[in-house]
């Protein structure tokens, strides 16, 4: 029942921010911008959105062997397209890394070592797109001409890397009570690994490439968007606007991230100087083209014949890997 309540609250929620975002939008204007949308733009959005799927996968599977699970990389891959799939359809990220989780499980992982290894991913996202929207903040404060704008800019930036440093300083810590804590222990043990992965000069540089990539091509999806109809953004205004953008997105408070989204484009397109419509208009073919990607997962899923659904709940966490 409550998890009932809460997807019906994020649909609501999704719902909500939608119909406030679409109803100051001059539908005319917007449906004259729909007219002159380039299918070929759309499709090399979805391809990037392909790639990105693909560096995904890849810096997960670094991860997934820090925590000793040796998988190739074509499983990997598998298993991030059907979470793609999922994130397009469950609450959020949330239910694309809950899929993961439980379908590395059953490849004889262990839910403890599936668990901390989707979770580092995460957490290892979480700090490189941290990392590149506070390293933009001169250009992007200077963009940005309202001072409420400004200060949600600095106040969004210094929340995300003060988060993903004290993450990471977790995992140097050996004080005793870390391992007392069920969270602490298990947050400790995450730190651990990302660590390992983040500083390890063998894999950092990778882990480092891998993890900028992945949100340098964001950028570039919602670039083929702008072409796609285009709109007066330059490619230096797409490149700040973003990373701050989809770190907005990736709280788990909606569906896929819809309406969320597109209320957080149209307020940073109006702080930029730029039209609010513009900015609905690029986050709903951003979307579309994530669906796409989702939609390529859900194929995957199908023809996936091993994958079923689970019969019995996982176990509880009581172990480091």
């Amino acid at each position: 029942m409550r998890r009932f309540f809460l997807l019906t609250a994020k649909i609501l929620i999704s719902a909500g921010l939608l119909f406030v975002a679409l109803r100051g939008v001059n539908v005319a204007a917007l449906t004259q911008r729909i007219a002159q949308i380039s299918p070929v733009w759309i499709g090399a959005a979805v391809v990037v959105t392909l790639v990105q799927v693909v560096l995904g996968a890849a810096r997960w599977q670094i991860i997934t062997r820090q925590c000793g699970v040796p998988l190739t990389f074509r499983e990997v891959l598998r298993y991030n397209f059907i979470g793609v799939f999922f994130n397009q359809t469950l609450p959020s990220s949330i239910g694309g890394d809950a899929v993961r989780l439980w379908l590395l499980s059953r490849s004889g992982a262990g839910w403890l070592k599936a668990s901390y290894s989707v979770l580092v991913d995460r957490a290892i996202g979480l700090i490189a797109i941290a990392v590149i929207v506070v390293a933009s903040l001169p250009w992007s404060y200077h963009l940005i001409n309202d001072e409420s704008g400004r200060m949600a800019l600095i106040l969004i930036d210094v929340v995300a890397i003060s988060g993903g440093i004290a993450f990471l300083l977790m995992g140097t810590l050996s004080w005793r009570w870390l391992q007392q804590w069920w969270a602490t222990r298990h947050v400790h043990g995450c730190a651990v690994i990302a660590n390992k992965v983040i500083f390890n000069t063998r894999t950092g540089p990778v882990m480092t490439a891998l993890s900028l990539s992945i949100h340098v091509f964001a950028v570039l999806i919602a670039w083929c968007v702008v072409r796609s109809f285009d709109a007066p953004v330059t490619f230096a205004q797409t490149f700040l606007l973003i990373p701050p953008i989809m770190l907005i997105t990736m709280l788990p408070i909606s569906i896929a991230g819809w309406g969320v989204r597109e209320a957080s484009m149209m307020v940073a397109f109006g702080y930029a100087g730029l039209a609010p419509a513009d900015g609905l208009l690029v986050s709903l073919l951003f979307g579309i083209a994530n669906f796409a990607a989702g939609a390529i997962g859900g194929l995957v899923w199908v023809l996936s014949s091993s994958l079923t659904l689970p019969r019995e709940p996982p176990p509880a966490l009581d172990e480091a890997p």
